[in-house]
C-alpha cells in the first residue's frame, strides 16, 4: 500500500468499516467511499440483502448517496472489493477518473476494463478486506454465489 496517500488509506479504512457494517447486518461485506479532493462526498455499502435490491452494490449505494453531480471528473471512488461489471460500467459511464480497490484477489477481473478506458486503477490488497471476504466465503458461501450469480465461490482459497 506504499503508493497510497494518507487520504487513500483513510478512505480505504472507511470502506472496511462500511463493509463490516454490511456483514454484521447480514449483507455482503462491501463498502465504498466517493471523495472530491480531501472531502468525503458520499459513502455506501452493499445493501442487496438488507433492501432486497439486486443492484444496490456498495459502489452504487455510494453513488446514490452522492446524488446528482454536474461532473465526476474530480472524484475518486474507493471500494473494498473490485467492482463487478455493472459497477465498472457505471464508473466508465460517469467518467470517474480514479478508482482505488482494497481487494482484487477475492473478486476481480474488471481492473483492466477500467484501465483500457483511461481510468487510473490502484489495487491496495488491504489485509482486513481480504480477511473479511474470506470470512464471507467460509460462513455464507450461498450469499456470495447469489450476489455474483454463480454456483460456486470464486474467491481465493474458497
Amino acid at each position: 500500500m506504499s503508493l497510497l496517500s494518507d487520504l487513500d488509506r483513510q478512505a480505504l479504512s472507511r470502506c472496511y468499516d462500511l463493509a463490516l457494517k454490511s456483514y454484521e447486518e447480514g449483507g455482503l461485506p462491501i463498502g465504498s467511499v466517493l471523495t472530491r479532493g480531501s472531502a468525503i462526498l458520499a459513502e455506501g455499502h452493499n445493501r442487496r440483502v438488507q433492501q432486497g435490491n439486486p443492484i444496490l452494490h456498495g459502489e452504487m449505494d455510494a453513488l446514490q448517496a452522492a446524488g446528482r453531480q454536474k461532473s465526476y471528473a474530480d472524484v475518486t471512488l474507493y471500494t473494498s472489493l473490485s467492482p463487478c461489471m455493472m459497477c465498472a460500467g457505471t464508473i466508465v459511464q460517469f467518467g470517474i477518473p480514479r478508482v482505488v480497490i482494497a481487494d482484487a484477489t477475492s473478486f476481480g477481473g474488471n481492473e483492466q476494463f477500467l484501465r483500457d478506458r483511461g481510468i487510473e486503477v490502484i489495487v491496495a490488497e488491504d489485509p482486513r478486506c481480504l480477511a473479511l471476504m474470506q470470512r464471507l466465503f467460509a460462513e455464507r458461501p450461498a450469499l456470495w454465489n447469489e450476489d455474483i450469480a454463480e454456483d460456486h465461490c470464486s474467491g481465493a482459497g474458497a
